[in-house]
């Protein structure tokens, strides 16, 4: 499926007038040497990716910064950081950012993305970021921003979408494309699993602190569950029909967690969207977080040929004519972010800088379309989403 009009202005106005330069050896280091990277966010998904950097790409831990002193503490400890290198408090990112070091993991809550990729690519940094990118338009359209200054800087900018680093999906996604199971006509997406995790907050924490510790949950701090987590299937579905959707009309809510163990945050957390892409293809979308007794991330599209079935983390396959089974089970969320990193840190070595930019502000943005359709309960196109100037805030007021 050709990309249409609006998609390519949408995708090329990020491009436009940029200075592709020659690559050259990164900071005056020898290709192959090794490389120094420094951690935003040292919590449980910082703390779960950091092991993979030393031990599949070679690179080094010369820097951390968090505003969780105790996360900040732990993470030194196992990742032999110097005291000195272990920065804390609210402008602990900008002097990671400022200091001697080539490329900055951002492993933060998604409301703060923007301001702490901003400050890397400022700094000269590459920059590997954690999905999503940002919790509303005005913060992607800055991601947007901040990608095209890494590409005038000949900087890295790869944010961490796991399936997309997959060979069996990208294999799969070159068969829809091609035409394997025709034109698409509809879709089916869903994301069901169980609360993320439980209420982190302890007796006596600071409030802010404990927003920052549950922002899986917490509206502003993740952008709701269809932004945080629910953007993995959303953006396969957008890779699949090559484009975005024109609109989407939803609903959803949240269930009485009280007296739970997950009674925190105020994220909803239940979804269904009806999507409308170009070449009036439909797509029905659906997530929830509310039992893990059945837990699937699955995308399905379907043509007048044939079928795709596939399932983060499991089967992959097209029926049809064209029948193919890709994988009976796929090692997405560990394989795909080892993938990643070992890309981004073999770009930063050879000078030839990766950026995904701007795919990835695309799915995030349809994520967030699909956020404002179940809010407001109606139809909302991609135009008025696009024009949105309303910005997600938490006053966290941490205590130092």
């Amino acid at each position: 499926m050709e990309p249409t009009n609006e998609r390519r202005a949408f995708l090329g106005s990020a491009a436009a007038g940029l200075l592709i330069l020659k690559p050259e050896t990164v900071f005056g280091s020898a290709a192959n040497s090794t490389v120094e990277v420094g951690l935003i966010g040292c919590g449980g998904r910082g703390n779960w990716i950091s092991p993979f950097f030393v031990e599949f790409t070679g690179a080094r831990f010369v820097a951390l910064a968090d505003v969780q002193k105790a996360h900040l503490d732990t993470t030194r400890e196992k990742l032999k950081v110097g005291a000195s290198r272990a920065y804390y408090g609210p402008d602990a990112y900008k002097e990671l950012a400022a200091s001697k070091l080539d490329a900055v993991i951002i492993e933060t809550p998604p409301l703060f993305h923007p301001e702490h990729a901003e400050a890397a690519v400022a700094a000269g940094k590459h920059v590997f970021l954690a999905k999503p990118v940002a919790v509303d338009v005005p913060g992607c359209k800055g991601i947007l921003a901040s990608g095209a200054k890494a590409k005038q800087k000949n900087l890295s900018f790869l944010v961490d979408f796991q399936t997309r680093a997959q060979p069996v999906f990208q294999e799969c996604a070159q068969r829809v494309q091609r035409g394997d199971i025709g034109k698409p006509a509809m879709g089916q997406v869903f994301y069901f699993a169980g609360r993320p995790a439980a209420d982190k907050r302890k007796p006596g924490m600071d409030p802010g602190q404990g927003r920052v510790l549950n922002f899986y949950m917490d509206r502003a701090l993740g952008g709701d569950i269809i932004v945080e987590q629910n953007i993995h299937v959303i953006d396969v579905a957008n890779w699949y029909l090559n484009s975005h959707p024109d609109k989407a009309h939803g609903t959803g809510g949240r269930t009485n967690w009280k007296g739970t163990k997950f009674d925190a945050g105020d994220a909803y957390d239940h979804f269904v969207i009806s999507f409308w892409y170009p070449g009036d293809v439909h797509v029905s979308f659906a997530s929830h977080q509310l039992t893990r007794t059945f837990p699937d991330m699955c995308i399905r599209c379907f043509g007048i040929d044939g079928a795709v079935d596939s399932h983060y983390g499991g089967l992959v396959k097209i029926t049809g004519p064209n029948a193919w089974v890709g994988a009976e089970k796929d090692d997405t969320f560990r394989s795909g972010a080892i993938n990643n990193a070992k890309a981004f840190i073999q770009s930063v070595r050879d000078g030839k800088p990766v950026n995904n930019t701007e795919t990835a502000v695309e799915s995030n943005l349809t994520a967030i379309l699909g956020r404002m359709a179940a809010y407001q309960q109606k139809t909302v196109t991609w135009a008025e989403m696009m024009s949105s100037t309303e910005r997600l805030s938490a006053d966290l007021k941490l205590r130092w």
